[in-house]
């Protein structure tokens, strides 16, 4: 998610609407080639799922795995309130 690019797909299918590779390159610098590439890595991550639609592979966004990246970085942020916490405390005695 941190690829400028892959950040864009995902806003883009946010509207809950599937669409084609041919229609996520449309308006881009970037090739089919490069948005299947960007498209795979977001599916592997469980953010996108495709279809088959005749020839067409078809993307959809899936929110779900958003809610556990967020419970994931909620605890790590958490870990590391805890830690600069302790570390104040003894710099403090």
């Amino acid at each position: 998610m941190g690829d400028p690019t892959r950040l864009s797909l995902l806003t883009t299918l946010s509207d809950g609407r599937e669409r084609s590779i041919a229609g996520l390159s449309v308006g881009t610098v970037l090739t089919r080639q490069a948005v299947t590439k960007h498209l795979h890595v977001l599916e592997q991550a469980g953010l996108v799922r495709s279809s088959k639609v005749g020839r067409e592979s078809h993307y959809a966004f899936q929110p779900d795995r958003i809610g556990e990246m967020r419970a994931y970085l909620d605890s790590v942020s958490r870990q590391w309130d805890d830690a600069l916490e302790r570390l104040r405390a003894f710099v403090e005695r």
